[in-house]
């Protein structure tokens, strides 16, 4: 558990009052180790849990109310049979993917590959707000090298963010509280648009919630950083 800037603590989730953190990587995904399943975080807007799923064992038939943000954080095969008739699918998650998930009827999911994985999963609690916030300094026109689009709509906006090793990101605006998922442990500095400076480690799995900010990191590790960014567009 690690304590925030306004002395809120969650369990595995760091947050950030004033001078949320944000970090990255460029190289591929180092092996995150496998964790129970556990509720990460919860306010108005989210809850954020992390699902095991373990290889082999059939989950029981249910079905989920709202959208949700999936981060598969190892690799597996994972087969969903469907209580309304429909043919079962098989998916191929790849470590580090994101996935937009619906809505999508009863069904009951098995892991088919013959190790367990971890699921970040991010429940988006209220509807769109329909139009997208006014961005100074958008991340992906003022530094589309470490930043890249995985998707977007009108509940949110995800981001995958890359950093080299001591490599510095420009000043990026985040007009809104977003989600940082770490995929890759790092170690950071951040400088806010006052001239705060702070430091911070993460180990790959974390989840960080982030107040609006507008700040520049640098990766003073040795190591790639690699993050998902969820920036919330929500009423």
């Amino acid at each position: 558990m690690k304590i925030g800037l306004h002395g809120i603590a969650y369990p595995g989730v760091w947050y950030r009052g004033t001078i949320p953190l944000i970090l990255c990587c460029a190289a591929g995904l180092c092996a995150i180790a496998v964790e129970p399943s556990a509720t990460l975080f919860e306010n108005g807007d989210v809850k954020v849990s992390r699902a095991l799923e373990k290889p082999h064992v059939k989950g029981s038939f249910h079905e989920h109310k709202v959208n949700r943000v999936m981060v598969y954080l190892q690799a597996g095969n994972q087969r969903f049979e469907y209580r309304d008739g429909r043919k079962p699918a098989v998916f191929d998650w790849k470590a580090g993917q994101v996935v937009w998930s619906v809505p999508d009827g009863i069904h009951s999911p098995e892991m088919v590959s013959d190790e367990p994985l971890n699921i970040i999963e991010v429940e988006l609690k209220k509807p769109g707000a329909g139009k997208p916030p006014a961005m100074k300094r958008d991340a992906l026109k003022v530094d589309s090298k470490h930043y890249k689009l995985e998707f977007e709509n009108d509940q949110v906006r995800v981001l995958r963010m890359t950093l080299g090793a001591h490599q510095s990101t420009p000043m990026i605006g985040h007009p809104g509280n977003d989600l940082a998922i770490f995929l890759t442990d790092q170690e950071t500095r951040a400088t806010d648009s006052n001239g705060r400076v702070e430091t911070a480690k993460h180990k790959a799995g974390e989840v960080a919630w982030q107040t609006a900010n507008t700040q520049k990191l640098e990766n003073t590790g040795e190591t790639p950083l690699e993050l998902l960014l969820l920036e919330l567009r929500l009423n």
